[in-house]
């Protein structure tokens, strides 16, 4: 089903205030991300109007719907109004235009105010929306920040996830979610992952049980969000299989469409495996800031190759 945002919620976020109190929002919701501004509308123009986005009004329109010849105004109103738009809201406090209350009780359409600048509040609102209407998935894992980088921890139950993690944690780093990870896809580029809210800073370690670890360990040892941006894949040793010794070439795990690095990493008797989740998060740092260790060792082993042969 498509992601949606009750009206209500919008207006506890932003703070706007119901200029039409007839008209009920708990029952209305939102689902497009981008917003409208309705000059256009006003002025009578309706091709390819976006009749499914937050309408934002500021001074420009409103200032020349005061203009229109009452009439013309009117029928225009009753036009958008009569598209089903989820809702308008007045920036910078602005009054209702006359005709406004009438078609937003005709077609039971709300109509908020608020005291922002118009282009603040749109910047807000569209930031805001499309996280809340982002594509979202859930997978089973432990979210950590890790250094300032997303790491998600993946694995078959019982192969040492939330051991890990919790080492991690008292390591001082910054705990996200165990077992179910939300994650949304707020752009191209970007995830970002979170914990269900009846689960948020629990830890389950087996033969203990639950842990909180906000509780436990402060709450500068978790926070809400973080943006996801390694997988590391914790599996048992095969001595069947090879396992990546040199870092050249890149695998990658693809969430909603956005692809991720991705190690896996072996496990056996003696690996400390918190280490090895912040060496990777660090290396992971160097290369998104250009430099790779593996590279630069094939490249001074080349040059050496290169300098005895000129010898």
């Amino acid at each position: 089903m498509p992601q949606s945002v009750n009206l209500e919620i919008l207006a506890k976020e932003f703070d706007l205030n119901l200029l039409t109190p007839n008209v009920t929002i708990a029952d209305k919701f939102l689902s497009h991300p981008e917003i409208n501004r309705p000059a256009l509308q006003f002025a009578g123009f309706f091709e390819y109007f976006d009749s499914d986005r937050l309408q934002i009004v500021g001074t420009v329109e409103y200032a020349y719907l005061q203009r229109l010849e009452s009439d013309q105004r009117q029928v225009n109103l009753r036009k958008i109004f009569a598209s089903h738009i989820p809702c308008m809201v007045m920036c910078r406090n602005l009054p209702l235009a006359p005709g406004m209350d009438i078609c937003a009780n005709d077609f039971d359409i709300p109509i908020f105010s608020t005291s922002e600048d118009t282009t603040d509040f749109m910047g807000e609102a569209v930031r805001w929306l499309r996280t809340q209407l982002a594509p979202s998935t859930q997978l089973h894992g432990v979210l950590l920040d890790v250094y300032g980088v997303g790491v998600l921890i993946m694995g078959d139950s019982g192969v040492g996830k939330s051991e890990t993690a919790l080492e991690m944690i008292k390591r001082g780093h910054r705990f996200v979610a165990d077992d179910a990870v939300v994650i949304k896809r707020v752009s191209q580029e970007t995830l970002v992952g979170s914990c269900p809210p009846n689960i948020q800073y629990f830890l389950e370690l087996r033969g203990i049980g639950i842990i909180d670890v906000q509780r436990m360990y402060g709450v500068e040892s978790v926070r809400a969000t973080q943006s996801v941006d390694l997988v590391i894949k914790l599996e048992m040793w095969d001595d069947r299989q090879e396992y990546d010794r040199i870092g050249l070439t890149y695998d990658y795990m693809e969430i909603l469409g956005n692809r991720i690095t991705c190690h896996s990493v072996p496990i056996r008797p003696g690996r400390n495996l918190a280490i090895i989740c912040e060496a990777a998060a660090l290396n992971h740092r160097q290369r998104k800031m250009g430099y790779n260790a593996a590279g630069a060792l094939t490249e001074r082993i080349m040059g050496g190759i290169e300098d005895g042969k000129s010898e």
